[in-house]
């Protein structure tokens, strides 16, 4: 039986997956390096305070390689989150995030599925990882929408609707403190959240 996972764990599934194994589908020859396109790629978040304000917020800067005998790294610098309003920024970086100034996800990954992905097609697959977070390790399990764009060139999507629960990974406490600033009634503690990334082979070395 699959053990039951929480919503903050299908989230972060999804994150890993996308900024991780999707470079290596890129090419039908192993690259001796992948780089994440910060450009193109993308993690947004919604939030909904009083019941019925939602938002939507992002991180602007993401960076990211994976190595060619597999392992994946990706940084997701959290000093960079946007809400479109200053004050909220720097709140969220305070009590939120702590000042700790980013996550890190890592991979091992097999490739021998992905190899044989066409240009213009799409699959979903799986991989483990781990999540580095405001000083916590979590293991992961996911499985992402990757589609080939060019021999060199691939989109990662989350394949299902992802939701952060705030408590889950600690960051209820600072919510809390957002909302008293704030003078909300409430803000949702189960939070919904898109991914999208885009890895460039480095063709050094072929």
């Amino acid at each position: 039986m699959p053990r039951h996972t929480t919503h903050w764990e299908e989230l972060v599934r999804h994150l890993l997956l996308a900024a991780a194994l999707a470079p290596f589908i890129a090419a039908p020859v192993a690259a001796e390096s992948w780089t994440l396109d910060s450009e193109t790629s993308r993690i947004a978040f919604g939030s909904i305070k009083n019941a019925y304000v939602g938002e939507v917020h992002t991180f602007e800067t993401l960076t990211g390689s994976v190595s060619s005998d597999g392992t994946a790294e990706i940084a997701i610098d959290l000093a960079s989150v946007e809400t479109l309003i200053d004050i909220r920024n720097e709140r969220m970086i305070e009590h939120v995030f702590k000042g700790v100034p980013a996550a890190q996800i890592t991979a091992a990954l097999d490739l021998s599925a992905a190899q044989e992905l066409a240009v213009g097609d799409m699959m979903t697959t799986e991989v483990d990882a781990t999540l580095s977070f405001l000083g916590t390790e979590v293991d992961l399990y996911a499985d992402m929408l990757v589609v080939r764009l060019t021999e060199d060139r691939v989109m990662a999507l989350s394949n299902d609707m992802a939701f952060l629960e705030t408590d889950s990974i600690g960051i209820d406490a600072g919510i809390d403190v957002l909302q008293g600033l704030a003078s909300l009634d409430s803000i949702a503690r189960a939070v919904p959240l898109t991914v999208r990334f885009v890895f460039d082979a480095d063709k050094t070395g072929l």
